[in-house]
């Protein structure tokens, strides 16, 4: 089978539709909330470009997602990046474009490793992957930047751990997830339709 050009037609096609589901998800879905939680599809196109097109496209729509959570708290649309960027903004900077551009890469390697076996299971696995690589790492960048969280976030009689991980990452986490392994049958009938029901 002759490899598609990355700069195709279909490809880039795709890429822009789903550029623009990221921007539009990433700046209005904030208004769709489970009492005061936010809930985020922003993560469900990453994750569909890195099964369709490949990690390198997963990354670009990773690093787009990034880059708006990253420019709202430069402008102060978001006064948590916010905080974090007057204090941080090299770190900040790296935090929010490395952990968007990484959950997108990942997930689409887990889908090419996974889909050997079971094109079903891997767009699960995809699925999971993404919320899990985004969270993570923002936990872990995060506690590079304690002392700003102690001092503006941080509650007396609690750790920034807990705050991280409960306050910040907890009920987030576990929605995003949980739309994400919604979604993945939706994205899996996407998938089989873009490849003509090639895959399993």
């Amino acid at each position: 089978m002759r490899k598609e050009n990355f700069f195709s037609a279909r490809r880039v096609a795709g890429m822009g539709i789903l550029l623009a589901l990221v921007i539009v998800l990433q700046v209005f879905g904030g208004y769709i909330k489970i009492g005061t939680t936010p809930l985020s599809f922003v993560l469900v196109p990453i994750v569909l470009g890195a099964i369709l097109f490949g990690p390198t496209v997963g990354g670009f729509l990773g690093f787009a997602f990034g880059l708006i959570v990253l420019l709202y708290g430069v402008f102060g649309l978001d006064g948590f990046t916010m905080v974090l960027f007057n204090d941080h903004p090299i770190w900040t900077s790296i935090l929010c474009l490395g952990k968007g551009t990484a959950a997108g890469v990942i997930a689409g390697l887990v889908y090419k490793i996974v889909a050997k076996k079971n094109g079903y299971a891997a767009t699960f696995v995809a699925a999971a992957t993404a919320p899990l690589v985004n969270t993570g790492l923002f936990i872990l960048g995060a506690l590079l930047m304690s002392d700003t969280l102690s001092a503006n976030f941080v509650a007396d009689g609690t750790t920034v751990i807990y705050f991280l991980v409960i306050v910040c990452a907890g009920i987030n986490f576990l929605i995003e997830l949980a739309i994400n392994l919604i979604c993945s049958p939706a994205i899996y009938t996407v998938l089989r339709v873009a490849s003509k029901g090639k895959i399993k």
